[in-house]
């Protein structure tokens, strides 16, 4: 059933339809405490949010930590973290740790480069196992594609049955516009109510139109800490984790997904391939594994407006954490 699978994908039928609907796309995910009090009615799941609460506004960070061998670490507390913003050390006044439901916004491509080599079939598998990973009635996921625009397939719900019905077939086309559809989704995503959120794109990283840069699109989705999440499609000699990898592919990525890697790094997400059903399954078990063990920091932001460049450490210092570069200060900021 494709270049990029052989027959691992002998299913066709009825479950090509399936997972056709499921390839369409998703979109980001949202806040907590406050992005709940403003808009009340923003479609909440029913299981009430551990919020934060305090006297004066505070920036939320979402946090995750690995050890020197790449694996997420789940165990740190409070006293654990540092906080350096603009060079100054700021007092930790919240942080969760627990598990906590997610909000996932799935972004799909569906431009015309994507019907090569069954990229699009790649994706689809990246979508389904996404979806199959959530939990019925407490995660909440919402569906979007785009080309040339962001097109809203199935509006956010815990319902994860019903995206997954809902999903029709969608076929590649058109010019993309992957910059312009990432920072429409992480904007969309600051209306959910949820404290673990994501933007995690399905995409070959091939941009032929946005009007936004890469730098322009990372800003505005870590001022309102949205982390991206990017899965590319990409075939198996292009794919460092593949035993087909070329040599090169080993060493760096391909050109198409050198400046989205770095959009992801800058958000405080990250950069995931998939090639084959297996590699699908593992990128999308990387990116929930993460986002439920995310540490969520809040702090009073600096006095002087504009933007505030984070760092956030540990107290074990081979650890390496990863979150958003910064937030803006100043009215209406958080």
């Amino acid at each position: 059933m494709g270049y990029l699978f052989g027959k691992e994908l002998g299913y066709r039928s009825g479950m090509r339809r399936f997972l056709l609907a499921l390839a369409i796309v998703s979109q980001p995910v949202t806040g907590w405490a406050q992005e709940a009090a403003d808009h009340p009615g923003a479609g909440a799941p029913a299981e009430k949010q551990a919020t934060f609460r305090s006297g004066v506004d505070l920036v939320t960070v979402s946090a995750a930590v690995r050890d020197n061998k790449g694996r997420l670490v789940t165990n740190l507390t409070k006293q654990d973290f540092e906080v350096i913003d603009r060079g100054e050390r700021r007092a930790i006044n919240e942080f969760r740790s627990e598990r906590a439901p997610l909000s996932l916004a799935i972004l799909f491509d569906v431009s015309g480069s994507m019907d090569v080599a069954d990229r699009t079939t790649a994706a689809r598998f990246a979508a389904f196992h996404l979806l199959s990973s959530l939990d019925e009635g407490r995660d909440e996921a919402g569906l979007f594609a785009f080309d040339s625009r962001l097109r809203e397939v199935a509006p956010f719900t815990v319902d994860t049955r019903a995206l997954k019905g809902a999903l029709g077939e969608v076929d590649p086309f058109g010019a993309t516009s992957l910059h312009d559809a990432i920072s429409a989704a992480a904007e969309r995503v600051a209306t959910r109510p949820m404290a673990r959120r994501a933007v995690v794109v399905l995409t070959d990283g091939i941009d032929t139109s946005s009007l936004l840069t890469p730098a322009q699109v990372s800003a505005t989705a870590a001022a309102i800490d949205v982390p991206v999440y990017i899965i590319a499609t990409v075939l198996p000699i292009d794919d460092p984790g593949s035993d087909r990898a070329t040599p090169g592919s080993q060493r760096q990525a391909p050109a198409s997904i050198g400046t989205i890697e770095d959009l992801a790094r800058w958000t405080g997400g990250a950069l995931h391939y998939s090639s084959t059903s297996a590699s699908a399954f593992k990128a999308a078990r990387a990116v929930i594994d993460e986002l439920r063990h995310l540490y969520l920091i809040a702090f009073e932001p600096g006095a002087a407006p504009g933007w505030h460049p984070l760092e956030i450490r540990t107290s074990q210092k081979d650890f390496v954490v990863r979150t958003r570069g910064g937030y803006v200060a100043g009215p209406g900021s958080r």
